[in-house]
């Protein structure tokens, strides 16, 4: 296990929509032990807005991912703030250009970091939540040969256009910040973070989660409590040239969209062979459980198993809710010991 995260350099990396970056970085933390075999890797994709040091809250002993016997790697995306981002991006890119990153950049990126820094040709399990699993399904369909097992939580194949009118309405809140100036923030976009996280607020808990003031429980002394220091506090300490970012990824996440499939979702899903469980949430408002039973469908070796939670979208980030924390420490033991 690395105690600090490392960095993988990747020289001029051509990007999907016809771009290069000069000096692509990607960084990434280890934890566990790769087996002398290699037998033993776990890939978890970061997931919108987050790094690392985010996520890493479900791996350990009798966690989620348990690195007693498993190696598990957290590569950042591109556009989180540590890998290559606007924020910290090199001339001639910078916040105000940056070049659209799609998840196809995102996995090739991660594939060669794996095969030239760890000598890594299979993945035992791709595990991931939000864009986390969109990566881990966009892996399931270009290297299908490579990947043993899929876990999926709350994410999807093709970003949905009702997903999309929630992303867009995101944008349109952060951008009318008046920091903004058509290309970039001329300052710390305050009033249009912290908008953002109201708004973000309805779409990620539903409604039952509100109406059970479950935020009560987990330490906040009331809605506005919840609001100001869970949802506007979490998009104040990020970038919001990255935040945009990393909505363009989520907007053109299709794992149809390449040569391979040249559009076609059904043949992209019927492709991945990896055995899979495919979680929504069942009070997802954005990655709906119908949208991922439809997607599920074209899967030749896919179980459907929604998580049963009132959380919505967190149901598949459950820091604070053990329950939930179970039901998906369940589904990675009934993958891996098949």
């Amino acid at each position: 296990m690395s105690d600090t995260a490392q960095v993988f350099e990747i020289p001029n990396l051509r990007l999907q929509r016809g771009m290069v970056l000069p000096q692509a970085r990607l960084v990434y933390k280890t934890y566990g032990r790769l087996a002398q075999d290699r037998s033993n890797v776990i890939l978890y994709p970061t997931s919108y807005g987050a790094q690392h040091h985010d996520t890493e809250w479900l791996i350990g002993p009798g966690r989620v991912l348990d690195p007693t016997d498993w190696f598990i790697i957290i590569p950042n995306m591109f556009g989180n703030g540590l890998s290559s981002s606007p924020s910290n991006a090199q001339p001639p890119f910078g916040p105000d250009r940056w070049p659209v990153v799609t998840h196809w950049d995102n996995v090739h990126a991660q594939r060669r970091l794996l095969a030239e820094v760890f000598g890594i040709e299979h993945l035992a399990l791709i595990y991931g939540w939000s864009m986390g699993a969109q990566q881990a399904l966009h892996w399931g369909a270009i290297f299908p040969d490579q990947v043993a097992r899929i876990c999926a939580v709350c994410g999807s194949a093709r970003t949905s256009i009702h997903n999309r009118v929630f992303l867009e309405g995101v944008r349109a809140t952060l951008t009318g910040d008046p920091a903004w100036t058509g290309t970039h923030f001329a300052a710390h976009p305050v009033r249009g973070l912290r908008a953002m996280g109201r708004v973000y607020a309805g779409w990620a808990m539903s409604q039952a989660f509100y109406r059970e003031k479950l935020f009560e429980t987990v330490g906040f002394a009331s809605l506005e409590d919840f609001l100001v220091r869970s949802w506007e506090a979490n998009f104040l300490r990020r970038d919001a040239h990255d935040l945009l970012a990393s909505l363009e990824t989520w907007l053109a996440s299709d794992i149809s969209d390449n040569a391979i499939y040249d559009g076609d979702l059904e043949r992209a899903l019927g492709a991945i062979t990896a055995r899979s469980i495919i979680m929504p949430g069942r009070t997802d408002l954005y990655f709906t459980p119908e949208d991922s039973a439809l997607e599920t469908a074209m899967m030749p070796d896919a179980v459907f198993r929604p998580i049963e939670s009132i959380w919505g979208h967190r149901a598949g980030n459950p820091a604070l809710n053990p329950e939930d924390e179970a039901v998906l420490r369940q589904a990675v033991q009934d993958l891996l010991s098949r």
